[in-house]
């Protein structure tokens, strides 16, 4: 089914989803999530799901919902900070190989290797060459961990320009989330089109060995619920009820280029 055209709207405002019908479905989605995790645990299964996108997409509150009620001690959350000098000094991939999953682990990263695909890039924070370098190695990156065990999952979340704006003012009035407030913010915004080129040509090179997914994330609500369906519909385990983990085609789809010409990605 191909995507329907993106929104011009603000779809966190007008969803049709209430509240009540998204805590139900949610609540029912999360007893999936235990299940599965039971399952993996006796299995010795190692899970890495990695969720990248613009600020202000709805990382952090899709990764909240899905391990809320999961064993913080199976369960790890990793958001890494800006790379100190000794980071600088080491194999790019290093600080993140020392965060993956091991037997019987869930591990979500919230921003991954792919930093180097879109802040570093358009912020200036690498070298044309280490883009580059970097762009040739995580074909191989990614192998070596598929071919270790790794059930490797990409997440990128996508949202229109008009409601990044909004997320982001509306994050510097709630005193809550002034720890999400950065100096980038504004730089996110007026170099949108920077970004949106980086991202057609990270998901474009980067997805033959794990496809990327795409989330239209407009609609935070929405997207939650179908970033935990379908990475449930993706793995087995016993007990799945099939009738609850099926996505909605149109807000969570493989990355295609037509998805890009189609106005499916925001441009």
């Amino acid at each position: 089914m191909r995507a329907k055209e993106r929104s011009t709207g603000n779809d966190a405002d007008t969803s049709e989803l209430t509240h009540d019908q998204y805590e139900r479905e949610l609540h029912v989605l999360q007893i999936e999530l235990v299940k599965l995790q039971k399952h993996f645990l006796c299995c010795n299964d190692k899970i890495l799901v990695v969720f990248e996108g613009r600020d202000a997409a709805g990382k952090d509150g899709t990764i909240k919902r899905i391990v809320e009620h999961l064993s913080p001690r199976e369960t790890r959350v990793v958001a890494l900070g800006k790379p100190s000098d000794r980071d600088r000094g080491s194999w790019y991939f290093q600080r993140y190989v020392e965060q993956l999953p091991t037997a019987g682990e869930f591990t979500l990263f919230n921003r991954s290797w792919y930093n180097r695909a879109g802040v570093e890039r358009v912020m200036g924070f690498c070298t044309e060459a280490e883009y580059e370098e970097f762009m040739e190695c995580v074909f191989d990156f990614e192998k070596m961990l598929v071919r270790s065990g790794i059930r490797l999952i990409k997440y990128y979340l996508d949202i229109s320009k008009a409601e990044q704006k909004r997320r982001l003012a509306s994050r510097r009035k709630d005193p809550l989330k002034q720890w999400k407030v950065s100096p980038i913010d504004d730089q996110a915004v007026s170099l949108w089109a920077d970004y949106s080129k980086a991202r057609n040509e990270m998901l474009e090179r980067t997805g033959e060995v794990v496809p990327w997914s795409v989330v239209r994330a407009d609609d935070k609500r929405v997207a939650r619920l179908n970033v935990i369906k379908d990475m449930l519909h993706r793995l087995h385990y016993a007990g799945k009820d099939d009738s609850l983990v099926q996505p909605q085609a149109d807000i969570v789809f493989p990355y295609e280029w037509k998805h890009l010409q189609s106005g499916s990605i925001a441009k």
